[in-house]
């Protein structure tokens, strides 16, 4: 029992990886709402976009130029 107390004192008293650990919290904090946007407001009007060109391409190789 003593053993596991020390493994779990020296765990505990570790802080190596610490600022590693902020660092994705904060990034994580930054890029979710980013994410959210993106997937919410950007993502129709990508798929929009998408679509015409697509369409554009059908279109010319129905009906090439002459």
């Amino acid at each position: 029992m003593s053993e596991l107390k020390s493994l779990l004192r020296r765990v505990h008293q570790d802080e190596r990886g610490a600022v590693s650990l902020e660092t994705i919290l904060i990034i994580g904090a930054i890029a979710l709402p980013i994410l959210i946007y993106l997937l919410k407001d950007g993502w129709p009007r990508i798929r929009e976009m998408f679509e015409r060109r697509i369409d554009d391409l059908d279109d010319s190789a129905t009906n090439p130029a002459p």
